[in-house]
């Protein structure tokens, strides 16, 4: 709904009262261009009730005076300078700070009352419609306006007037100098700085070149040439400075990624690029037009400046491309190319499968004790985990853990797409991933079922009974059943097995960038308690396994807990494994016995099984490769003439799709 306003043109030049209260002079001018403003519907209309003031106000002297006073006390009490040099910034270079401090600027209403020019701005001039009109005012309004507002001449020749303007610039020039100066000196960045950038010594120079551009502005025989000698040396100094903070990206590459000094590489830049256009306005010969547009750009900051999305999505976007790209690195091991790969992919998966025969009957044990919500859940993810675990100890495979894996893969190879034979390299490489899906699903599946009827028979000839009751056989059935709500559990169980994927490539960057495998080799407590020898290995081992072991353990306590913690909230969630679910089926089946082959339920379960994993399969990797595309990106890639090249392989070779091609003697 628009916004209506009833404020008129002479009722507010009437209310204009420059001796009023600090609160009711700045409630004057949020109202002035509130009316400015209008209905947000045409910036002609905004700029057209702007000519109508400057109208109203050069007809009515006793306007002009007043108006001259409101602004000359406004530009005394708030200090225009931290608007233009700090006005997008946070107040301290950390990420948890600044998210704190836009939470409140959204949740706490701003107050008018106040002497903080950037509070002010912000309840003035609050949306992206005001940017709009303020560029299209043209030279003549602006210039006008400037009129309007300028102090009575004998305060002008004092250099009062023009000079403010200046003054203000080169004090916030200054202040962002000096910020910068701060960041570049930062231990955090400067050992990450690459040799070369930390002996040029960028930094160690910028105040001088601020206060040399200083004493060319206001020295009363300053020359033409010698200001932009010295405007030029400013910007040669900063974009030194620049490429040397941007040497750091390098050592994020190989050491890990910290969103926090991201976050303070980005305001260094961003303070770069104000001191930048701040000195475009010191030297501009038309500083009203380029005052207005500086406005106009302040006013699009503070959009971003209250979006809690735009922050985190800046600042963690080298994060997730971090993350894409370790989780590449361990998809690629699970992507079949050959025939004997494409066995090997089997037997592991066959070999998973066994074990997770144990975890489908240890699950219904829990179940017997009969546990609370929370400790049924936390051993459950106790088990899962375990289990999890074991299977990557023993180098085995669970099928549904590898899509979110293999997705930043593929993704990483739409990097190659320029190349003539490249897109028919990526469907090779989707044939080859499709493939190593089937052979481990089909590898976990036809285990685990008949491992699970074969422990159960175990069991009953162990106990006298069967594992599972009759009433329980008939529950996992119906919680099965394909027009129940397993499907939609099983693409919720995608979305687990994503967040797994991303917690385990987050907890190898962290690692990485603390080096803690580097302590753990060599640090001297730890190698007197472990030995030189074994704090070797143990830091070797944790390189090569800590992402796997964070998928897995995170997975396990995931698929076990947050079932419990929907429970707690009255969310019917639940979560659908193919292969627990396939081991259940193996279970309920043995506590009926050959009957179950006459029961509806019983097939109704059996055909939504290949639908959980394909959801399982389909949702997490559509999930990690939508973040790698973004991570990478690659979003622009033309994706038709990949789904035709798909299509196109699918009618002419489908069984690519599914078996490895063998290849012809030569």
């Amino acid at each position: 709904m628009k916004k209506r306003t009833t404020t008129n043109l002479p009722s507010l030049l009437t209310a204009l009262d420059p001796q009023a209260e600090l609160a009711h002079r700045h409630l004057w001018l949020i109202h002035l261009l509130d009316w400015v403003r209008g209905q947000r519907d045409s910036v002609p209309a905004a700029v057209g009730r702007v000519q109508l003031f400057l109208d109203a106000v050069e007809a009515r002297p006793d306007i002009q005076l007043r108006l001259k006073a409101w602004w000359a006390l406004l530009v005394d009490h708030v200090d225009i300078t931290t608007l233009l040099a700090d006005f997008g910034f946070a107040p301290r270079t950390a990420l948890v700070s600044e998210f704190a401090e836009r939470l409140r600027t959204k949740l706490l209403p701003g107050s008018p009352e106040t002497i903080d020019a950037s509070e002010l701005f912000m309840l003035a001039l609050p949306s992206e419609f005001d940017a709009q009109w303020l560029t299209a005012l043209d030279e003549t309004q602006l210039n006008r306006l400037v009129a309007l507002l300028a102090p009575p001449p004998n305060e002008a020749e004092n250099g009062l007037g023009a000079s403010r303007w200046h003054k203000a610039l080169l004090d916030a020039i200054t202040y962002c100098a000096g910020q910068v100066l701060s960041t570049g000196f930062a231990p955090e960045l400067r050992l990450r700085m690459s040799e070369s950038a930390r002996d040029a010594q960028p930094f160690h120079a910028l105040i001088r070149d601020v206060e040399g551009l200083r004493v060319e502005v206001v020295h009363a025989l300053r020359t033409p040439d010698r200001l932009n000698d010295a405007a030029q040396r400013l910007r040669e100094r900063l974009e030194a400075c620049r490429a040397a903070a941007a040497t750091v990206y390098t050592h994020f590459e190989s050491n890990g990624i910290s969103v926090g000094l991201v976050f303070r590489l980005r305001q260094l830049r961003e303070r770069i690029l104000r001191v930048r256009e701040l000195l475009d306005c010191l030297l501009s010969p038309k500083p009203a037009v380029t005052a207005a547009r500086l406005m106009a750009h302040l006013v699009m900051v503070g959009q971003d400046r209250r979006s809690l999305r735009s922050l985190l999505a800046s600042n963690s976007s080298l994060l997730a491309a971090k993350v894409a790209e370790r989780s590449a690195e361990t998809g690629e091991h699970y992507i079949t190319r050959t025939g004997a790969e494409y066995r090997s992919m089997f037997q592991k998966a066959a070999g998973g499968g066994a074990v997770m025969a144990f975890t489908t009957l240890a699950k219904f044990g829990l179940y017997a004790l009969a546990l609370s919500a929370f400790w049924g859940g936390f051993w459950a993810g106790v088990n899962y985990a375990v289990t999890f675990v074991l299977i990557q100890l023993l180098h085995l495979t669970v099928a549904t853990k590898q899509p979110a894996m293999t997705a930043p893969a593929m993704a990483a190879k739409l990097k190659e797409l320029g190349a003539s034979n490249a897109i028919a390299s990526f469907v090779d490489e989707i044939t080859h991933l499709v493939r190593s899906q089937v052979a481990a699903v089909l590898g976990n599946v036809l285990v685990v079922f008949p491992a699970v009827l074969g422990l159960a028979a175990l069991i009953a000839l162990a106990k006298g009974s069967h594992a599972l009751s009759e009433q329980q056989a008939e529950h996992v059935f119906e919680s099965l059943h394909l027009l129940g709500p397993s499907l939609f559990f099983a693409a919720f169980t995608g979305v687990l097995l994503f967040a797994s994927s991303i917690i385990a490539g987050w907890t190898e960057n962290w690692f990485v960038l603390n080096r803690l495998d580097s302590a753990m080799h060599y640090n001297p407590r730890i190698t007197r308690v472990l030995g030189a020898d074994r704090a070797a290995r143990w830091a070797g081992f944790l390189r090569a396994n800590l992402s796997g072991l964070a998928a897995n353990i995170s997975l396990g306590f995931m698929l076990g807990l947050v079932p419990a913690f929907a429970g707690f909230f009255g969310l019917a969630l639940d979560v659908r494994h193919v292969t627990l679910s396939t081991g259940q089926v193996g279970a309920a089946s043995a506590a009926l016995g050959l009957g179950v082959l006459h029961l509806p339920a019983f097939w109704w379960a059996v055909a939504s099984l290949p639908l959980l994993g394909a959801l399982n399969v389909t949702v997490s990797f559509y999930l990690a490769f939508s973040l790698a595309l973004r991570a990478q990106n690659v979003s622009g890639v033309d994706r038709s003439h990949i789904y035709a090249a798909i299509r196109a392989r699918l009618r002419t070779a489908p069984l690519s799709f599914f078996m490895p091609e063998r290849r012809k003697a030569a």
